[in-house]
């Protein structure tokens, strides 16, 4: 599966995403749908973009018993996405009922799940979370508990990227948020990577927000990602 950069619409509704995606005349570049927009416009907002000609990422981080997550995903199946996620920390019952749940309904998008939140750190891991390993040996050890699951990847900062796919084979997926420009701000993240960098260490798809999202030029910037990740 080829590189892609996945664009961050993290709008508070319908007409703050389409008047960003109205300024795309040559790309439809893939988006990320996230809790603010499906939460305030609801799962038409899904077939709107798609009907557009996007490809979406789903990202609502389904953590709930197996069963719930099961029925979940098999709704979820309804709206013909590319891609959605669920916390890894939701156990390998939960995660194999995703799949069952997916499995079930008329599309299979890609399944991954959110190892660590790009905004923790490894003192807010042991402080809040009371997780004392090493952050890198938490991420592979949900990695592999998901691939076990029969998931298709993972959700990781680009700094794990490469370590996931030397545990997990380069056929599992690197969804990595937490990428800047190198003359851009970090926001509330805290492990990041440029564009390129996260070329050069194997992640398979990139998540970009603000740096594009609130460029001057929206366009421009999607095209600098793009040229950075994939050309």
């Amino acid at each position: 599966m080829g590189k892609d950069v996945i664009v961050a619409c993290d709008f508070a509704g319908k007409k703050e995403v389409f008047d960003f995606l109205d300024k795309f005349r040559e790309e439809k570049p893939f988006v990320k749908i996230g809790m603010e927009l499906y939460y305030a416009e609801g799962p038409e907002i899904v077939r709107e973009i798609k009907n557009r000609g996007h490809k979406i990422f789903l990202d609502l981080k389904l953590h709930d018993i197996p069963n719930t997550v099961k029925k979940a995903m098999r709704v979820l199946s309804r709206l013909d996405v590319d891609m959605c996620n669920l916390h890894a920390a939701g156990t390998s019952a939960m995660m194999e009922a995703a799949v069952e749940g997916l499995s079930e309904g008329p599309t299979r998008p890609i399944l991954i799940a959110v190892t660590q939140l790009t905004s923790t750190d490894q003192t807010a891991m042991e402080r809040d979370l009371l997780i004392n390993e090493p952050i890198d040996r938490v991420v592979i050890h949900y990695a592999k508990t998901a691939k076990a699951a029969g998931l298709d990847g993972v959700v990781c900062s680009p700094l794990e990227a490469e370590k996931v796919h030397t545990s997990c084979g380069r056929d599992f997926l690197t969804v990595t948020p937490g990428v800047r420009f190198a003359d851009s701000d970090h926001g509330d993240q805290k492990r990041v990577m440029t564009p390129e960098e996260a070329k050069k260490i194997g992640s398979d798809y990139i998540v970009v927000g603000r740096p594009i999202t609130a460029a001057e030029n929206p366009v421009e910037a999607y095209r600098r990602c793009v040229r950075e990740f994939v050309d």
